[in-house]
């Protein structure tokens, strides 16, 4: 009759090889190739890259903190969105010591564009607005640009 395979007891140490002797499988792509870049990643560029635009006219946005969050949080339990649009991005002001800071809004602004270029535009748009609204400012003024079409 069959005789029972038994397993092999497997080799101490790490695995050289996975079972179809194929060898252990790496990265698709090196950590400096922009495929290896998560989503949040790549938003968090695209929020610096603005930052960065508006700092050469705006000197003093040194001094403020820009954040990227997944999504806006309610102010408290209980709470809801009503008829209200869903943020892209708030202003915290400055107090006891803190920076003030701009929040961008990732999912939101994401789930609203769809390529890359079309993202980079509203990121900018965002970053423009909250920055107008710390410094009591129109937007047209920190960025002539404002409202162009980027496309």
């Amino acid at each position: 009759m069959d005789k029972p395979v038994t397993p092999r007891a497997a080799a101490p140490g790490p695995r050289r090889r996975d079972r179809h002797g194929r060898g252990m499988r790496g990265p698709i792509a090196p950590p400096q190739v922009p495929l290896a870049a998560s989503r949040a990643d790549a938003f968090a560029d695209l929020v610096q890259d603005s930052v960065e635009r508006l700092e050469r006219r705006w000197p003093q946005l040194a001094d403020i903190d820009f954040l990227v969050l997944e999504v806006p949080r309610l102010d408290g339990p209980g709470q809801a969105w009503h008829d209200e649009a869903v943020p892209l991005g708030g202003t915290v002001s400055a107090r006891e010591g803190r920076p003030a800071r701009v929040v961008v809004y990732r999912r939101p602004v994401e789930i609203r564009t769809k390529g890359r270029d079309e993202r980079a535009a509203l990121v900018h748009e965002v970053v423009v607005e909250q920055v107008a609204e710390l410094l009591g400012l129109t937007p047209e003024t920190v960025d002539p640009r404002y409202g162009e079409d980027q496309g």
